[in-house]
């Protein structure tokens, strides 16, 4: 999440000529619904079923070379990330939290995972906003970032690079 994943392949879509498969808008043209509205009616569980069932879909109707964009927390289902891990090749776009927090900083309300509270506390009221951003990134990614690189065959590093130089870097990686 935040990381660059929908301009990044874009690019690799231009440079490899093939098709991008962004899950999450997938996920929202099946369901006529955007994701935090599904995180909101229906719960972050039921979100995940919904992304399995499509990553499954995706995966198993897509025929040749495609770009396949995925949420932050796809892979952190153990069965999407069995399938991400036997049925492609997996590039983690690896950042740090400053580079996440500077790309994430004002998009909080369409992001689930990093909304806030629903009835903050009066010492979250009291930081700064992007203080509070910088702690949410962090603790996702104590979670999420072993996940990542077990999942993924290739590791790109992205701080201080460009769309162009790391859409460039990834296609190298891949050998395309």
């Amino acid at each position: 999440m935040g990381c660059g994943k929908s301009s990044i392949g874009r690019k690799l879509s231009e440079l490899l000529c093939c098709p991008l498969i962004d899950l999450d808008s997938h996920i929202e043209a099946e369901t006529g619904r955007s994701i935090p509205e599904i995180f909101e009616s229906d719960g972050e569980s039921a979100f995940r079923r919904m992304e399995k069932a499509a990553l499954e879909k995706v995966l198993s109707t897509s025929h040749g070379m495609m770009i396949l964009s995925l949420g932050g927390g796809t892979v952190m289902t153990k069965e999407c990330a069995e399938m991400v891990r036997e049925k492609t090749i997996c590039v983690y776009l690896r950042a740090g939290i400053d580079t996440l927090a500077d790309h994430l900083e004002g998009e909080t309300s369409s992001r689930p995972m990093l909304s806030p509270a629903k009835s903050p506390d009066s010492a979250q009221e009291e930081k700064a906003e992007g203080a509070i951003l910088r702690e949410r990134i962090t603790a996702l990614m104590a979670k999420r970032s072993s996940t990542y690189e077990g999942t993924a065959h290739h590791i790109i590093d992205i701080d201080g690079k460009q769309t162009d130089e790391i859409a460039d870097d990834v296609r190298r990686a891949i050998r395309l």
